[in-house]
């Protein structure tokens, strides 16, 4: 009887200890859970830039690669030619989002150190870069605009969202 106690006690001791470890995990659980809320599935979809030069359509598609990266593509089409194009990573570093731009025929991208992001807006800048040196995107309502900007120069797109 003396041996069917201690188990019991035994028993009881060891189901009570996974409780505190569970009250742990929910609080490191729910730290992580307002850590992934920071993302930018604002960007997602398919854009039509509304203010391009007649005869021209640019487009920027995103995807959502995982928590931690967004991917785009991003094209101007005149005619049945494509006549630029570039690929776009937004990726977390550290505590930053930093915006990794790449032309077809570069070997490298180029990296815009992330500054400033918010639920709607992210800046990156590269100073060592001759244009641009910032780059902005921000989601007003349903649109979506970019600027780009360096020395005296800016230049800036206006999206809207394409429907599918």
């Amino acid at each position: 009887m003396k041996q069917i106690a201690i188990l019991l006690l035994g028993i009881f001791v060891v189901s009570c200890s996974p409780n505190k470890k569970e009250v742990q995990n929910t609080t490191a659980d729910s730290t992580a859970v307002a850590e992934s809320t920071e993302h930018f599935d604002w960007l997602l979809g398919q854009w039509s830039r509304l203010n391009e030069e007649e005869g021209k359509e640019t487009y920027e598609h995103w995807d959502k690669v995982s928590d931690t990266e967004y991917a785009g593509l991003g094209f101007t089409m005149q005619g049945a030619d494509t006549i630029w194009q570039e690929n776009m990573r937004l990726v977390k570093v550290d505590k930053n989002w930093d915006l990794m731009v790449q032309s077809p025929g570069e070997s490298e991208p180029t990296v815009f150190k992330g500054t400033v992001h918010s639920a709607t807006e992210f800046t990156c800048t590269n100073s060592e870069n001759d244009f641009p040196n910032t780059i902005k995107y921000w989601k007003d309502e349903d649109k979506l605009s970019a600027l780009v900007s360096g020395g005296d120069l800016s230049i800036s797109f206006a999206f809207e969202r394409m429907s599918l």
